[in-house]
């Protein structure tokens, strides 16, 4: 009875160790090798309160990595570095209401401000009244303010509203990635 319930433990491990490796395959743009600029990095904690959306990440400066480094997955940005120690470092989400990233629509190339919200959504600011978006348009980082590189996806238009007074347009951003599944991520390093 021993050695079955053994077996069936080291065939979990294996195959939780096989699902790992296929994450982390889907991440990375080259499956040959991992990239000099990109580090693989497992989340091992998430904040556990309902006014911060951060999590922790098992490597820190030992590995090159430190405060203001943008963090991905192969759906799009995560968020950045705010705080490394040796081994670990501390990610704040671009959900988060501290979170803010230059940003602009995919299409007509309008810029504004990807702003967490501190729930599962994002709203960009500062989109003009008079600018023409819509539901569905594709939202990037601009590379402006020198944390998040130009062209990472954020997110997707979910819902406009125009209000009649106002110099600016309601936008809500549905991001693509989904932060309630992370397990391995990206972080760009120069």
């Amino acid at each position: 009875m021993l050695f079955r319930s053994q077996l069936s433990q080291e065939k979990n491990e294996l195959v939780e160790r096989l699902k790992q490796q296929e994450r982390i395959a889907r991440l990375l743009p080259n499956e040959e090798s991992e990239p000099k600029n990109l580090r693989v990095a497992t989340v091992i904690g998430r904040d556990a309160t309902q006014w911060s959306k951060v999590v922790f990440i098992d490597i820190g400066t030992n590995q090159g990595v430190h405060e203001n480094l943008t963090v991905i997955t192969n759906a799009g940005v995560i968020g950045h570095i705010i705080q490394s120690t040796g081994k670990m470092s501390k990610v704040l989400l671009i959900t988060d209401s501290r979170s803010a990233v230059d940003s602009l629509f995919q299409g007509s190339r309008i810029a504004g401000v990807a702003v967490g919200t501190g729930k599962n959504a994002v709203k960009m600011k500062y989109v003009p009244m008079n600018a023409k978006v819509k539901v569905g348009d594709v939202i990037l980082s601009s590379g402006l303010g020198g944390t998040f590189p130009k062209g990472l996806k954020i997110g997707i238009v979910s819902q406009i509203t125009k209000m009649k007074q106002g110099l600016f347009q309601d936008i809500t951003v549905d991001p693509s990635a989904e932060f309630s599944r992370l397990e391995e991520v990206l972080v760009l390093v120069p």
